[in-house]
């Protein structure tokens, strides 16, 4: 038999590492700096009037997962660290922003710098609140929005495109080899984003061309979530008008994206709450004014571990007496490096992963249990870590190299 070739896996498109970050992004009043405050219980600028947030906020927040719950009871640990997702307001963007239009250069720059999108928009009518385009329609919003992240990229890609063409066009048949592949990337994201106008996020690239669209840090490259602001009696009721079209349009546009509907109304009175039990006693009272049999519940855990999610995040768990700790990687991260996240030592030492699966832990009742029956495995250099993993590492000494 003939030796099997082997597996070139392909990076992931986005910046490499695990500290990722979200951007919230929309036209002005449409609930975006809201949302932060609610999400990250901040009090980021939230005024009715467009470019109230003018520099980007910044604020961490926790990433839900009850597993980390049970864990800590399980070992009696004395503290837990979870996971957390970092999100950034950033100010409205308006049409013409790509040039320049409603501070849109110095915002638009906001947006590349973060790793994926929240694309919030607004489907609520309130008098009280300006809409910059005179009337609410949330797809025409989607659409602005949309065409001015890509017409950013098409301006970046273009000068790329004219520049590296006039450059290859000089090195004659016999030139630079590397120089020509690169502009064969170049020109293939060239035609997919400013011709055919599809996001780079949605092509069909190999390893040298998702390292090219990386180095650009294109816009169209980052996952996006979408969410639509309801009001919060249509968010108690699961109704409005235009929560089919919207549907209607991602799914023409962007198959396979998410839209999640939200009420930063409803979110925002109910973080300002303290109690648990003031918060269950407003969910309760929502229902009843909407006439909602059971208690209408809030949609952030899930914004949270969706937006989580899209940047392609997990995480593996380390436990003992001491704490429960959450540890971010990136989907696809091997044994070592997951390691080397706890310190790098442990990565350039690396020996060993035991990992057991939660799944087992909280079956068979306690680590001795999932060794006697098999399950506390030990892995090597190559394993892929998936999420949820319990690890124990084991390195060796690392020393350090002879002075000369």
């Amino acid at each position: 038999m003939p030796p099997k070739k082997p597996v070139v896996e392909k990076p992931l498109l986005g910046r490499p590492g695990n500290n990722l970050k979200m951007g919230i992004v929309g036209l002005p009043n449409v609930g975006k700096s809201s949302f932060f405050n609610a999400l990250t219980n901040s009090s980021a600028p939230s005024e009715n009037f467009p470019f109230c947030t003018i520099d980007p906020e910044e604020s961490r927040v926790e990433v839900p997962d009850p597993r980390i719950d049970v864990l800590f009871k399980m070992y009696n640990s004395t503290k837990k660290v979870p996971a957390y997702l970092t999100c950034i307001d950033i100010a409205g963007l308006v049409k013409g922003a790509h040039e320049g239009q409603g501070l849109g250069n110095a915002f638009l720059s906001h947006i590349r710098a973060v790793d994926g999108i929240f694309h919030l928009t607004r489907a609520f009518e309130d008098a009280d609140v300006i809409h910059v385009e005179g009337n609410v329609d949330p797809v025409r919003d989607l659409a602005i929005i949309h065409e001015e992240l890509r017409l950013k990229d098409c301006e970046l890609l273009t000068k790329q495109y004219e520049s590296k063409g006039k450059e290859v066009s000089r090195l004659g048949i016999n030139g630079d080899k590397a120089k020509k592949e690169e502009f064969e990337c170049i020109k293939k994201i060239y035609q997919w984003v400013v011709e055919q106008k599809k996001d780079a996020r949605e092509g069909d690239w190999s390893g040298k061309e998702i390292e090219v669209i990386n180095s650009f840090q294109l816009i169209t490259a980052k996952p996006v979530v979408y969410l639509c602001n309801l009001s919060e009696r249509d968010y108690a009721r699961k109704k409005n008008k235009w929560l089919v079209k919207i549907k209607a349009w991602i799914d023409e546009n962007h198959p396979g994206d998410v839209l999640i509907p939200y009420s930063g109304t409803f979110e925002n009175a109910l973080s300002a709450l303290e109690t648990d039990a003031e918060k269950a006693e407003y969910c309760a009272k929502v229902a009843a004014q909407n006439e909602i049999p059971t208690p209408v519940i809030s949609v952030l855990p899930k914004i949270i571990t969706t937006g989580y999610s899209a940047l392609k995040l997990l995480y593996f768990f380390t436990c003992g007496p001491m704490e429960v700790r959450c540890w971010t990687i990136r989907q696809g991260t091997k044994a070592p490096q997951a390691a080397g996240v706890i310190h790098t030592d442990f990565e350039k030492g690396f020996i060993m992963a035991e990992i057991m699966k939660y799944a087992d832990l909280v079956e068979l009742g306690s680590e001795a249990a999932v060794k006697a029956a098999g399950k506390y495995m030990m892995k090597g250099r190559e394993t892929v870590i998936v999420d949820g993993d319990i690890i124990h590492f084991k390195a060796g000494q690392i020393t350090a190299p002879k002075k000369k």
